[in-house]
């Protein structure tokens, strides 16, 4: 987390204040804003390492401004954590299906969001650290050092977590990963989130791979895999 740049959005200014204090305790730099539109005029200029995005703003909801903020080349890859009063299984999926990389309901602890924080931020800063490509097919390449997806020699836009599970399939073609070892890859001692997580990711991945989702495989009852002998 040292020296990363946190951008908090939320309209409780004491939420905001005690989260920048505790972040800053670990060498962040953080802004606060209370509304969307301060946010977008602090974006105009500065690319934040990560967005802490309240879900109930004023003028805007918060999964209006993911899915705005996802759908720009500029900002696509800036990881989201979406901070919600609500609590259901519904909402943390309509909170990914926004975009989001991870979801917080509220009350939570500090520790806790410092905890997704850097779960988030570690899995989007290690993402690069092999040189190397992994193939799937004919058709898709992923490039560890680059953090880029390519479909059929299109670049393909995905989150940091798409991109990661993308990784962990990957990496041992043919063999069926259950939604608890995809969870352990991604957040490691720090996973707090729900099974159906995964779920809400991979068929974001598959969408986005278009032709290519044919590799990805739901194993009934157990996760997923890739599979590239479609024969």
């Amino acid at each position: 987390m040292n020296d990363s740049l946190i951008v908090i959005v939320d309209d409780d200014q004491d939420m905001v204040e005690s989260i920048s204090s505790s972040i800053r305790s670990e060498g962040c730099r953080v802004r606060g804003f209370s509304c969307a539109e301060d946010l977008f005029k602090f974006l105009d200029n500065e690319k934040p390492d990560l967005i802490l995005l309240d879900v109930m703003l004023p003028g805007i909801s918060g999964f209006d401004v993911c899915k705005s903020l996802k759908k720009k080349d500029r900002f696509s890859s800036i990881p989201i954590i979406m901070l919600s009063g609500k609590d259901t299984e519904k909402d943390k999926v309509l909170g990914l299906d926004a975009g989001s990389d991870d979801y917080i309901a509220k009350p939570c602890s500090i520790n806790e969001i410092k905890a997704r924080i850097r779960a988030v931020l570690r899995r989007r800063g290690t993402a690069g650290n092999e040189d190397k490509k992994i193939h799937i097919g004919d058709m898709v390449v992923m490039d560890l050092q680059k953090y880029e997806v390519s479909v059929e020699g299109q670049k393909t836009r995905l989150t940091p977590t798409e991109f990661k599970i993308l990784e962990c399939l990957s990496s041992r073609k043919g063999v069926v990963f259950t939604r608890k070892r995809i969870l352990e890859f991604l957040w490691g001692e720090e996973k707090i989130v729900i099974d159906r997580t995964i779920d809400v990711h991979v068929r974001h991945l598959r969408k986005k791979l278009g032709k290519a989702e044919k590799f990805i495989k739901n194993v009934r009852g157990l996760g997923y895999k890739i599979e590239e002998d479609l024969s």
